[in-house]
């Protein structure tokens, strides 16, 4: 990770040393901290590096189903756990609004047979949208979903009530599904979600669904996916993450009519950085004052 990164840590915090370690090899001896800031998925040294008198570690980014947990010993880890909520829900927006008003392909680059002949253009108002996972980016999706008039229903975890009006909440992936018009994946990848879209319910979904996926790849079953898009059933899949990332030159998911892929980049937007690094500024501050951390990884969950 770039230290130029970091500057606004360095504002925040100028008496803190900030030092930058190689991803790879054997760090030189002199190298200790308490604090360890890296990547979502750790680095291949992780483990050396714990030696080092490591006592907490945070990851710049949110997803930590990749991050080698078996490194940590007793040092917790957090993460920047609903930092990209706003471009990434403003992401599926956009893929709900392409799919509605069939953009791009209702431009024109010459003049058509005739002009103003569709009425058949599709809208949000009114239309079903299905969220599995209702944390931060699922809440922020569902309040930008209301504001256009669609009708919001999710899955969480936990029992407590919708923390946004309007929205209702489902017992069941199955009873989520079954009569949504989009359905958004921003569960987290856990064990427990792993292929959670598999062709049973990609079944309980209805027939001409849109199904999108920012969170990850590991939640869908890739050969059943492709089932459901080859036979129709399902109208597209708006895909942000898939497995593996990058895909190699020649995957179905590249050329797949109804696919629209992009590569890992709904969580972009302006001052997405230093929207990733506000909460480790704020746990560093609470590190050194001896407070409890926020944004805290369940390990044993796996986020």
């Amino acid at each position: 990770m770039s230290l130029r990164l970091l500057e606004p840590l360095r504002a925040a915090q100028p008496d803190v040393p900030l030092l930058r370690i190689p991803e790879e090899g054997v760090p030189p001896p002199e190298v200790r901290g308490e604090v360890l800031l890296t990547r979502t998925f750790g680095a291949p040294n992780c483990a050396e590096v714990m030696t080092r008198g490591v006592r907490w570690v945070h990851t710049f980014g949110t997803g930590v189903n990749g991050y080698p947990f078996e490194t940590l010993g007793a040092a917790p880890l957090t993460c920047s756990r609903g930092a990209s909520a706003v471009p990434i829900s403003e992401w599926v927006m956009a893929m709900l609004l392409a799919f509605e008003k069939d953009l791009p392909e209702a431009w024109v680059n010459e003049p058509p047979e005739q002009w103003i002949t569709r009425d058949s253009v599709g809208g949000l108002s009114g239309r079903r949208l299905a969220i599995l996972g209702f944390g931060a980016i699922g809440q922020a999706l569902a309040r930008r979903a209301l504001a256009f008039g669609m009708e919001v229903c999710a899955l969480r975890r936990s029992k407590a009530p919708s923390p946004v009006a309007g929205v209702t909440l489902s017992p069941s992936a199955e009873a989520l599904v079954k009569d949504a018009d989009h359905i958004a994946l921003t569960v987290p990848a856990t064990p427990s979600t792993l292929h959670l879209v598999d062709d049973a319910l990609l079944a309980q979904m209805k027939a001409g669904a849109h199904l999108v996926n920012v969170s990850r790849g590991e939640l869908i079953v890739q050969d059943a996916l492709r089932r459901a898009l080859d036979s129709g059933h399902l109208a597209r899949a708006s895909l942000d993450t898939v497995t593996p990332e990058p895909l190699p030159a020649g995957h179905w998911l590249y050329t797949h009519p109804r696919v629209r892929l992009s590569p890992h980049i709904s969580w972009s937007g302006p001052g997405a950085l230093d929207a990733l690094l506000a909460p480790f500024i704020e746990n560093l501050r609470r590190f050194r004052a001896g407070e409890p951390l926020l944004y805290r990884v369940d390990v044993a969950e796996g986020y």
